[in-house]
């Protein structure tokens, strides 16, 4: 295998994969980099068998072949060398030559018959979506999954097919956040998956390189092929994520979300979070929440701990109630109003003990339990 390519390209393309491979490796292949030259690009390729990611780059291919090299060190080497212009040369014995200007580097690899293979897929269901979409889904409730590993169900984002639209669900036993679109699903191709939050936070860091992606999924694995048309240092066509699944059955996420709520406030989403942001600076581990008090136009927040004192907000809304009070952890409060981007939403709520929820006019709930007031 020989190839010349440019350092830059070859240092993002190794950046794309580098995640994948955790610290503890349970085998030496799996803190490799498969490296497969062919045609006029190069490919670059990481597993821990749970997770794994493919990208190809632009390359001038002098001899066809494979090989493997520890990722993490060819990383840091790449992304040091002097000139732009790098050399690669593999040996038989998987002995890699890297050169570069004036230095030269000699690499001890393993063959690539060693190298785990992405799996085939065959049995699959395919739907084609736009890249900005899904992020915008993802962001909107990524924050709600568990990191409990005790209820491993609920360690990553439900995505549902069915009626014509793709619904995203994510929740923590304390808040749940959903989010739909329209999508045309043929009722041969309804289905459903849990994407794990390992592949979830890979797939926010590498969309946004084009404008569509592919979603292949069965009942045990998804994968991922999103388009990289934009000037993306030197990737070519698109990148490949494949992840198993979380296998189980999510819960029933319906049941959660209130029937009915007897009131319903329209809210600027910026004003209202640094509103909520400012009370929540005098909270402390023992006092975690913050009150909200609606009386007559007008909501109040107040949150107060012994070790740093008191703080108090107050908005004039829309509002002819009766006058009430419930509290919230002021970080379930937060995540919802980070992730959102439209400037109206609405919070929806029943009594002090049943749950408050936030909602847009595009799909999105998003239900929160709330304290208890002693």
């Amino acid at each position: 295998m020989k190839f010349k390519i440019n350092r830059d390209h070859f240092a993002n393309g190794l950046a794309q994969v580098l995640n994948v491979v955790g610290s503890k490796a349970t085998m030496p292949i799996l803190s490799n980099v498969l490296i497969q030259a062919e045609k006029d690009h190069v490919s670059l390729t990481t597993t821990n068998l749970d997770l794994g990611i493919r990208v190809q780059i632009k390359a001038e291919i002098k001899e066809a072949g494979a090989v493997t090299l520890p990722v993490k060190r060819l990383a840091t080497i790449v992304r040091e060398l002097p000139n732009l212009d790098v050399a690669v040369d593999a040996a038989a014995n998987h002995n890699v030559k890297i050169s570069s200007g004036g230095s030269t580097f000699r690499i001890m690899g393993i063959g690539k018959e060693e190298f785990p293979p992405l799996p085939e897929f065959g049995d699959e269901k395919v739907f084609a979506l736009a890249q900005a979409d899904l992020i915008t889904m993802l962001q909107s409730v990524s924050y709600a999954q568990s990191t409990d590993e005790t209820r491993y169900i609920l360690n990553g984002v439900y995505f549902n097919f069915k009626d014509d639209k793709l619904t995203l669900v994510a929740t923590d036993g304390r808040r749940l956040a959903l989010v739909s679109r329209e999508l045309p699903v043929p009722a041969a191709n309804a289905g459903s998956i849990i994407l794990p939050a390992k592949t979830v936070a890979e797939l926010l860091r590498m969309l946004g390189k084009g404008d569509k992606l592919k979603i292949s999924f069965n009942e045990r694995r998804a994968s991922f092929q999103i388009a990289t048309d934009k000037d993306t240092g030197g990737l070519v066509d698109s990148i490949y994520l494949y992840s198993k699944v979380v296998e189980g059955n999510y819960p029933n996420y319906q049941q959660v979300i209130p029937k009915e709520t007897h009131q319903r406030i329209k809210l600027e989403r910026e004003l209202f979070k640094q509103c909520v942001h400012r009370a929540a600076l005098v909270c402390s581990e023992k006092a975690n929440s913050i009150k909200i008090k609606l009386s007559t136009n007008l909501l109040e927040i107040t949150a107060q701990s012994p070790d740093f004192g008191e703080a108090h907000e107050s908005l004039a809304v829309a509002y002819s109630g009766a006058e009430m009070q419930v509290a919230f952890n002021p970080a379930f409060m937060l995540d919802p109003l980070d992730a959102l981007t439209k400037d109206e939403i609405f919070f929806e709520f029943k009594d002090e003990v049943s749950p408050g929820v936030f909602k847009t006019l595009e799909n999105f709930v998003c239900v929160i339990m709330p304290v208890r007031l002693t």
